[in-house]
């Protein structure tokens, strides 16, 4: 094991356990082992009595939803506390606890493993391991009285809280959660490769997949379709109390009888493609949710849905184009979104915008992300009162908190794990530079690779990012990795997590909305050495400016912006390449000199990018994508 790697202790229910959190825990535990981290996963034996998951908790009779974890530690249990503390004895050499949180009651036994583990907030000493709690639901979907107290309880006594959507950050600050970062819900999709479609020519077949609970709105779905007889449906799924007796009882409606279909019981990983595949459309009618895979799920076999405007599936589907969105808990509304899916073509129509979605680039940003606060905890986030919505001034509030700490103690530099000087940069490694062909890309990608540069970036992010750590070695490559760098790319930079192997301790700005707004107003004057925005087809020329006007001032004699744009194509976050030329003159008149040069006539060189990429894509709106590196006179 190289000595990049952080000794992580996950914390959570795996194999024989079913459903997304299981299959998460475990798809985390392979993704930290492959970017070269020490990882052991702790389950559980008895995770919670019957009383609290009325349904069966493992796997019935089948194999993995997801493939197991190698060497996982199946030792805890509900009814032995001594499980807890033994484990987290032996956990008191680790770097960072992930403690993946399910429901409110298991809170006790997690606190008591950290206690034993030393772990974060809960030592005495603040020495132990770093304790970062992953949290689904900060909440049940069905809380009970008490749940608040004990998340509060939890929340106060750890030192990093991950949640997947705005909503779930907000709740957790109201909780007490200090440190609180948000990001996207990475893929862990049970069921393997889409199997072959059968062309159907009849009425449109909706399927509503999982566990049915009251939270999941079926039963309003189902009262709609009693005046859309143009539409079936299916219900596979195990069916839990009330809610499971109310779609049966709705099933025998004599307008519905011959039109649904109940599968009850746990539908195994190995049928879901099939399913899938006789299917249509994909009902998510919650009148409730946080954050979800089933999109994904759903566009991964071909399948547009019909989704409330609830967690993040407003996020996920572009309504009329890939899907249909309806308020959550609207009869009226569902009832349209059937009629139009009972218009001949309207669901062939749907399917062929959907767009495969991105398995691997999501799980690249999680866990940059847990090692940024697992390692030293200085990714930039909203505190209590600010909200969740990026505004300039927050922003520039939160960067300069961050860059702040960066100077005390409370947060430390890595040693160097990893020695790089510029002669290890090919010279096609530029600091400004146009990205012309994938080929140059991939040429990056494989270079990172051959650094030993950890991660699995895709090929454009990499050429983005060696860009410009060449420039941070270049500059700053002093012994003591004194540089107070800042990156405003997101929590999966390929950029920060480079930095950190070699040695910096790179400030992360975390995005709770937006990336238009992008504002370092409140950082004091020339009080940075590098600032770093990677974020291709992420910013506009107003984005630029502002970047650009800010950046003259904080960064310190010498110092270096970085930053990526994408230039040209038809897309409303490019800019064209007589913006680009103004924010080069203005820059130059606010004291930024460019670094390099685009090798002759921007317009041709961007010109040149946007044929290859068309002729390589086959899109008529291709962008390229330019590098500019800034010096501070």
């Amino acid at each position: 094991m190289s000595q990049q790697a952080l000794r992580v202790a996950v914390v959570g229910p795996t194999h024989p356990y079913k459903g997304g959190v299981a299959s998460h825990t475990t798809t985390l535990a392979h993704e930290l082992a492959a970017a070269g981290h020490d990882v052991r996963l702790v389950s559980w034996t008895h995770l919670y009595p019957s009383l609290l998951y009325p349904g069966e908790q493992s796997v019935p009779g089948g194999g993995p939803d997801v493939e197991p974890f190698p060497g996982t530690e199946h030792r805890l249990s509900w009814a032995r506390p001594d499980t807890l503390v033994r484990a987290g004895r032996e956990l008191q050499g680790a770097d960072v606890i992930v403690v993946v949180h399910v429901i409110p009651p298991v809170v006790p036994l997690h606190l008591l493993l950290l206690r034993a583990a030393g772990a974060g907030r809960t030592s005495s000493t603040g020495h132990g391991p770093r304790s970062v709690v992953i949290a689904h639901n900060v909440l049940p979907h069905e809380p009970h009285p008490g749940d608040s107290r004990l998340m509060r309880a939890f929340f106060r006594r750890v030192d990093a809280v991950i949640v997947h959507s705005a909503d779930q950050a907000r709740l957790a600050r109201e909780l007490d959660a200090a440190h609180v970062v948000v990001t996207d819900l990475p893929a862990h999709l049970p069921g393997g490769a889409p199997v072959r479609r059968e062309r159907h020519e009849g009425p449109a077949r909706l399927l509503a997949l999982g566990l049915v609970r009251g939270y999941k709105g079926i039963d309003v779905l189902m009262r709609a379709m009693t005046n859309v007889p143009e539409v079936s449906l299916t219900v596979a799924g195990e069916m839990w109390g009330d809610a499971g007796t109310t779609i049966r009882e709705l099933a025998a409606d004599p307008r519905l009888r011959d039109r649904v279909e109940i599968h009850p019981g746990y539908v195994p990983a190995e049928r879901i493609a099939e399913l899938l595949a006789r299917h249509d459309v994909l009902a998510l009618t919650y009148r409730s949710a946080t954050a979800s895979q089933n999109v994904l799920l759903a566009h991964r076999h071909g399948l547009p849905v019909l989704a409330s405007r609830v967690g993040t599936f407003a996020d996920q589907v572009r309504d009329g184009v890939d899907g249909l969105l309806v308020p959550p808990g609207d009869e009226d509304a569902i009832e349209a979104a059937l009629r139009t899916l009972a218009d001949p073509g309207a669901v062939e129509r749907l399917r062929a915008g959907v767009r495969e979605p991105d398995l691997s680039g999501p799980w690249a940003r999680y866990v940059g992300t847990l090692e940024a606060v697992a390692d030293h905890g200085a990714v930039a986030v909203p505190q209590p009162g600010e909200g969740v919505t990026t505004s300039p001034s927050s922003l520039g509030r939160r960067a300069a908190r961050a860059v702040k700490d960066l100077g005390r103690a409370s947060v430390r530099r890595r040693v160097p794990v990893l020695e790089l000087t510029p002669r290890d940069f090919p010279d096609w490694v530029r600091p400004t530079d146009v990205l012309a062909a994938d080929e140059q890309a991939t040429r990056a990608r494989d270079l990172a690779r051959r650094l030993d540069l950890p991660g699995r970036p895709d090929p454009v992010a990499a050429w983005a990012a060696l860009g410009a750590l060449e420039t941070l070695v270049a500059v700053h490559g002093d012994r003591r990795r004194s540089a107070t760098v800042l990156d405003l790319s997101g929590p999966g930079s390929p950029f920060a997590r480079w930095a950190r192997t070699l040695g910096y301790a790179p400030v992360e700005v975390e995005h709770a909305g937006s990336r238009s707004s992008i504002d370092v107003v409140d950082l004091d004057t020339a009080s940075l050495d590098v600032i770093v925005a990677l974020h291709p087809g992420g910013a506009d020329g107003s984005d630029l400016d502002e970047i650009v006007t800010q950046a003259s001032w904080a960064l310190r004699s010498r110092g270096v912006l970085s930053l990526t744009v994408a230039v040209g194509g038809d897309h409303a976050d490019s800019v064209s390449p007589a913006d680009l030329r103004a924010v080069l003159a203005r820059s130059d008149n606010a004291g930024l000199a460019l670094v390099g040069d685009l090798d002759g006539d921007i317009t041709e060189q961007i010109r040149h990018a946007a044929d290859a990429t068309a002729a390589d894509r086959e899109s008529s709106d291709a962008y390229a994508v330019v590098r500019l590196t800034l010096r501070r006179r």
